[in-house]
């Protein structure tokens, strides 16, 4: 719980990776009230403190007018809006809807083509691509997540692209790994008893759905990085691990939402 002591700097916490041995649980809630929200939901995520607690840490907007996906992220849950300085970060889909980049609230280089200094341009903070499974629209979506490594004294490598090549994208379809790491969710198994796919997720997640999952590293499907899953019709649980920060796991709770092939 010293994690994120009250009143402590939200963004801050927001962008730094989980401490090592530890897995931070959260709480994501969809609100789909109003109008708009049907179709522009707001998502919020609070961290779940081992007294019961829960701390506000940011919220989830799908911007509207935009050609493809595109979700604000801040730590205001009243203002989610790029000028404000509660804006953190964003998630951003190509057309078909299954690639997705994380970025934090950083300069847009095509924007700013002539910044020398490369520390105002925005981090990419993950890439995730979805694919369809063999087994058609019914089953779980292969997911991969590309982040940056972590240095020595558990620091994330930064990666601003100045142009397209540079992406996290890019470098991952170009076989470009070095500082990357590549996360895979685990495949569930499939259960005679309940005639669905299942995957342990002991006792955080209480509600069968595709969009459940956990992402692992390929070399060890036994450390679970991250894992996500709904708990009712408009809340899910979602705890993750080191490497990743709550930005990056948020990010990419937002996308499986959002993903074209989550059919159900």
């Amino acid at each position: 719980d010293s994690l994120l002591s009250v009143g402590g700097d939200l963004q801050e916490f927001a962008q730094r990776p989980a401490p090592r041995d530890v897995t931070v649980q959260c709480r994501i809630t969809r609100d789909r009230k109003g109008m708009e929200k049907g179709v522009f939901p707001t998502y919020y995520l609070h961290l779940e403190r081992s007294d019961g607690k829960r701390v506000f840490l940011m919220a989830g907007r799908k911007r509207k007018k935009c050609k493809t996906s595109n979700y604000l992220i801040s730590t205001d849950p009243t203002d989610l809006s790029r000028d404000t300085d509660s804006y953190i970060g964003k998630l951003r889909s190509n057309v078909l809807g299954t690639r997705f980049t994380v970025y934090d609230q950083g300069e847009n280089p095509e924007k700013k083509p002539f910044v020398r200094e490369t520390e105002t341009l925005r981090q990419e903070l993950a890439a995730i691509c979805y694919e369809t499974n063999v087994m058609g629209f019914r089953g779980p979506r292969k997911m991969t997540v590309i982040i940056p490594g972590m240095r020595e004294n558990d620091e994330r490598v930064s990666i601003r692209p100045r142009n397209e090549l540079e992406t996290l994208l890019s470098r991952y379809q170009n076989g470009n790994l070095e500082s990357l790491v590549t996360l895979v969710n685990k495949p569930p198994s499939w259960s005679e008893g309940t005639q669905s796919y299942v995957l342990n997720f002991h006792g955080r997640v209480t509600q069968a759905s595709v969009k459940n999952f956990q992402i692992i590293h390929p070399d060890n499907e036994e450390y679970i990085v991250m894992q996500f899953g709904r708990v009712a019709d408009d809340v899910f649980s979602m705890d993750y691990s080191f490497p990743l920060c709550a930005l990056q796991a948020f990010a990419i709770t937002l996308s499986s939402f959002d993903s074209k092939l989550a059919c159900e």
